[in-house]
């Protein structure tokens, strides 16, 4: 098994090198990809010096059975013919291929078996909201079919990548030193001691890119006809992405219900017990697997909705670790 990271120098590429360690993902070679600014950086897998070599148009993809690409959906685009040219499988961390038709989108404690149908080698990762919202909602949907969903995220730096964890902590430092913030390059305005309700860029219908993908993505995942309303935020937490989640059921769904269905979920970590100031917060879930959910109650405007609140780390759960452990279970199954 031959292995490859486009764009292994970011932070899901970071992250995708480490989990693939940890988990001792059966493989046999490595190779890694990145831009002109970061080939020819060297990293350690597995005890083992690894270089970046430059990602260009020719032969170097023959003979990899895995790649997996986080370098933006322009260079996925661009280079998704050279990549499966000679038989790899593209797991695309971006957004380039999410709603084609032909190009699976797959969470696997959801929808693996659509990994195995992609016409174009390529299978696509969605969006660290809409990951982390479906795995926790999904066991309720095996209840009672979810008819509606009303989302507020509040989403980290880590959202933005490295370049922007780095930009976040660069205004504190400011803040302290001088009073003020001068470096505003990455996001739209100041996020040090602030939020941003906007995450990507505006549609026509004013709802953002990101807070689309939650409802195009959430359909073609869980194969529903279920209606997404979401406002996506920038907060000021350096790692791990939040969501408050409202959602109707077509018949009424207890409390209970589904704190044993979250119970019993994979991927799931129930951390519920609000009355004792117990509840998942972004610095608990922040480098964890899990998804951690709680404050699950009744929606008091709605007898047939509930709520809950859940936060996991966009770089594992929400990038890295879901691509994984769709290569996984291409490996478990003997489709690669």
């Amino acid at each position: 098994m031959k292995v490859a990271i486009v764009g292994a120098s970011g932070a899901v590429g970071q992250e995708l090198l480490r989990i693939l360690e940890e988990r001792h993902f059966p493989m046999d070679d490595l190779v890694l990809f990145g831009s002109s600014r970061s080939a020819g950086r060297k990293y350690i897998f597995k005890g083992k010096e690894y270089e970046v070599k430059l990602l260009q148009h020719n032969d170097d993809f023959r003979g990899i059975d895995i790649v997996f690409a986080s370098a933006g959906a322009g260079t996925s685009k661009e280079f998704a013919d050279t990549i499966t040219k000679y038989g790899a499988v593209m797991i695309d961390n971006s957004s380039a291929f999410r709603m084609e038709t032909d190009v699976p989108l797959v969470v696997p404690e959801i929808n693996p078996e659509d990994a195995l149908i992609r016409p174009r080698g390529i299978i696509a990762n969605p969006n660290c909201t809409t990951i982390m919202m479906v795995v926790v909602l999904n066991p309720i949907e095996k209840i009672s079919h979810i008819k509606k969903i009303h989302i507020s995220s509040y989403q980290s730096a880590s959202g933005a990548g490295a370049v922007a964890m780095k930009e976040l902590e660069q205004q504190y430092k400011e803040i302290l030193e001088t009073g003020r913030v001068s470096t505003i390059e990455k996001f739209p305005h100041q996020l040090a001691y602030n939020v941003i309700p906007q995450i990507d860029k505006m549609t026509e219908n004013d709802y953002t890119k990101e807070e689309m993908k939650m409802f195009h993505e959430t359909r073609k995942i869980m194969h529903s006809d279920v209606r997404t309303s979401a406002t996506c935020v920038r907060v000021s937490s350096l790692r791990s992405h939040s969501e408050s989640v409202w959602f109707e059921t077509e018949a009424p769904v207890s409390v209970e219900e589904i704190r044993r269905a979250l119970e019993q979920a994979p991927g799931v970590k129930l951390v519920d017990d609000p009355q004792n100031y117990v509840y998942p917060m972004p610095l608990e879930s922040a480098g964890r697997d899990d998804v951690y959910v709680g404050r699950v109650r009744k929606d008091l405007a709605d007898d047939n909705s509930n709520t809950l609140w859940l936060t996991g780390d966009q770089i594992r759960k929400g990038a890295a670790l879901n691509a994984v452990q769709i290569a996984e279970y291409l490996v478990k199954v003997g489709n690669v």
